[in-house]
């Protein structure tokens, strides 16, 4: 392993030596990230998956730092024109725009000015102009003269080109010039004559200004958004004198007959050449910069989404809302499967119509029954088109008809995009779109991870600007989020879709269909070991993934739970020395006698880590432990709040839907989500929102402010 890589990963990432060797050589093994943390505990130290990550990124990052300046170093050394300074410095560089500066001046050029100047035999020239002599220039220009080059003028024009060209070259003159325009420089907009922005999204841009070290992320993106749609023009400015004072106190040593000339290529270099380079670069940075921020906060109200609480063994009433093409339901038991489906038409057709009492009835007369044939508890209703109405239609008809169920208002981002897929026509060949979307939003209340993973994390709608993103970065990021989220739940693998398989530690979309066959095949699996019988299930892939698959009504007790089939041997010498049997897992009869243990002495006698034999025990203390149960779960509501119910200072429970950099967006319980700004979340300074609220929890607010014309609610959790 690379010394000079280890030692920089000591010290940014602050882990020891020998846990950055040890996760190394546990990935270069091919075991994955969620194995390792889980299963590997002694081996690093306990890291969890975020540090374990860290490590594997760094070290591509730094890996792919040390290759480009081994290249460079080649390359220049090639040309007979490395030095034992420039080696140095490019092997001290710690980004990769310092090596490319340090190689720029090596380059081989594509046709410019000064290569052109260079053809013509005016890089003689160019050097003289540079010893500041005090002979006559245009006397020195006119031995230049050829067919090529027609006139002294000409002549002193190509010299000129190449000194601008060796001045931009400069990797010292243009770090400076990149530092002072960041540190110093401003961030200046302007409406384009030819604009069209006719909600006025951008209206705060048309004419705006910001210290470029002060504009925040979510800011860039809007910027580059506008920019885009050709709304405005965006541009970085300083004041040129002190970056050409700098460059010609640089560049000019001492005054000679060559200076103003000397000065002339110096503007140039600066407009032309070193200023857009320099500017496009600090743009690129502020872009990823704004990216990884943006990535972040997707990322973590995903996890959060993911992660939200189950609301296990529910019979539950999916409702997809809509005008014209009527309400689809679907009535889903507590393990998913749908028992039956319809649809209702509570609304008026078309906006304009009034929706006829003789409707409301027939729709009350289809649903109220089904409601109670099944003892419906929960009435899971989208929030897409047509929610509110719908909303208004369930809490009068619970009202009206005295019933015991709850609804709730469920975030349907995604839903037509997983309806509309091949596998939601192989879950529900027979069902229309509209009818597949009721279903997934039931299932969605009744357990969020396995919906959610039937979606593309970037439709589940809870970042912001996640579509102007560097797309690569992006997918990376959120494919992390979920496979972390899946493997930290874990899969009960009779049950879980070929979408949720593949996220578990050690399959892919061919493992996991190979899974679902065999299951389907013979008829769900009793253990674990029966894995072994899948067909091109490595055993590399078992051992990375059987961990995390459960079969909670087996022939194996230990199948059940969190134990990797590698430490049952263990599991079962210790419930052998403590008289435990599996019936006791979980039980309040086990924690007594688990709390007893000397962990200190088993771990001798046993000759097994502390980590493996506190993982051991937890899970017989609980087996099926969800870390999702210790989240809020949804409010459950049975009437519905309207706008002109609102009065500032009234205190609400809301749920967060949207963690965003300058605030979060709040459900209250009306047609559009209150904003509460970063603001007005704590009396003292939080850095981001995200430090304070994740998606999915419940928070009390207070009404800030009510537009009635825009029907917007500004709220704010600090009470006067």
């Amino acid at each position: 392993m690379n010394e000079q890589i280890i030692n920089e990963m000591i010290s940014s990432l602050k882990i020891s030596r020998k846990q950055i060797e040890t996760v190394l050589l546990l990935l270069q093994e091919g075991n994955t990230i969620p194995f390792i943390a889980r299963y590997r505990k002694e081996a690093t130290g306990g890291l969890d998956e975020e540090q374990i990550n860290a490590i594997h990124k760094e070290w591509d990052y730094a890996n792919n730092l040390f290759n480009r300046k081994e290249d460079v170093i080649r390359l220049i050394d090639e040309k007979g024109l490395l030095t034992p300074e420039l080696k140095q410095q490019i092997l001290a560089s710690t980004k990769l725009v310092e090596v490319e500066d340090l190689y720029r001046p090596f380059k081989e050029k594509k046709k410019t000015k000064a290569t052109e100047a260079i053809a013509k035999g005016l890089e003689p020239l160019a050097k003289w102009l540079l010893t500041f002599p005090n002979e006559d220039v245009l006397k020195e220009a006119s031995k230049y003269i050829t067919e090529e080059v027609k006139t002294e003028k000409e002549a002193i024009e190509g010299a000129l080109f190449i000194i601008a060209e060796i001045i931009s070259d400069n990797a010292e003159y243009r770090k400076y010039i990149r530092n002072a325009l960041y540190f110093q420089g401003t961030l200046v907009t302007s409406v384009k004559k030819d604009a069209v922005d006719e909600k006025k999204v951008y209206e705060m841009y048309y004419d705006y200004s910001e210290p470029i070290k002060a504009v925040k992320p979510h800011r860039v993106l809007a910027l580059n958004r506008a920019e885009k749609e050709k709304v405005v023009s965006v541009k970085l400015d300083i004041d040129k004198e002190i970056l050409t004072n700098y460059l010609e106190k640089q560049v000019i040593l001492k005054d000679s007959k060559a200076t103003q000339y000397l000065k002339d290529a110096i503007a140039d270099s600066l407009k032309r050449l070193i200023f857009p380079s320099v500017e496009r670069e600090i743009r690129s940075e502020l872009t990823e910069k704004a990216d990884d921020q943006a990535i972040e906060v997707f990322s973590e109200n995903l996890q959060k989404l993911l992660l939200q609480a189950p609301l296990k063994g529910k019979m539950v009433l999916g409702v997809d809302p809509a005008f014209r093409t009527g309400c689809k339901f679907s009535v889903v038991d507590q393990r998913g499967q749908v028992l039956e489906k319809g649809v209702i038409y509570p609304h008026e057709k078309s906006i304009g119509q009034t929706v006829t009492q003789e409707q409301i009835e027939k729709s009350e007369k289809i649903l109220v029954p089904i409601i109670n044939k099944y003892k419906i508890e929960l009435i899971a209703i989208g929030n897409g088109t047509a929610s509110r109405e719908t909303e208004k239609f369930i809490a009068d008809l619970i009202k009206k008809f005295n019933l015991s169920a709850k609804y709730v208002i469920v975030n349907e981002a995604g839903a037509s995009v997983y309806s509309a897929s091949e596998l939601a026509r192989e879950e529900f060949p027979d069902f229309s779109v509209e009818e597949r979307s009721a279903a997934s939003i039931a299932r969605r209340l009744q357990d969020p991870l396995s919906e959610l993973v039937k979606i593309d994390p970037k439709s589940i709608g809870v970042g912001q600007y996640q579509h102007d993103v560097a797309p690569k970065k992006l997918n990376e990021s959120l494919n992390f989020v979920v496979t972390q989220a899946v493997n930290q739940v874990g899969v009960n693998v009779n049950t879980a879709s070929k979408a949720l398989l593949m996220y578990v530690s050690g399959l892919n979309k061919s493992a996991a269909e190979n899974i679902v066959n065999y299951r389907n095949k013979i008829g769900g699996y009793k253990n674990r070991a029966e894995l072994t019988k899948v067909p091109r299930l490595g055993s590399k892939s078992y051992e990375q993934a059987v961990g995390f698959l459960r079969i909670p009504e087996g022939d194996e007790v230990l199948d059940m739970t969190a134990i990797h089939p590698e430490s049952y041997g263990i599991a079962k010498e210790i419930m052998k020395k403590y008289a435990l049997t599996g019936s006791m897992f979980g039980k309040d009869e086990i924690k007594p006698i688990i709390d007893g243990i000397n962990k200190t002495e088993l771990s001798k006698e046993l000759n097994v880590d502390k980590y493996t034999l506190d993982d051991i025990l937890d899970s017989f203390k609980a087996p099926l432990r969800d870390p999702r149960d210790q989240f809020s779960q949804p409010i459950l509501k049975s009437d519905i709040l309207k706008l002109e119910d609102l009065a500032v200072g009234m205190e609400l429970e809301g749920t967060v839907r949207n963690v965003i950099d300058f605030g979060a967006f709040i459900d209250i319980g009306l047609k559009n989500d209150g904003l509460l700004h970063i603001s007005k979340i704590s009396k003292s300074y939080i850095k981001h929102p995200k430090d304070v609220l994740s998606v999915g929890d419940i928070v009390k607010v207070y009404v800030l402010n009510i537009d009635s014309v825009k029907q917007k609610v500004g709220l704010t959790m600090l009470k006067d």
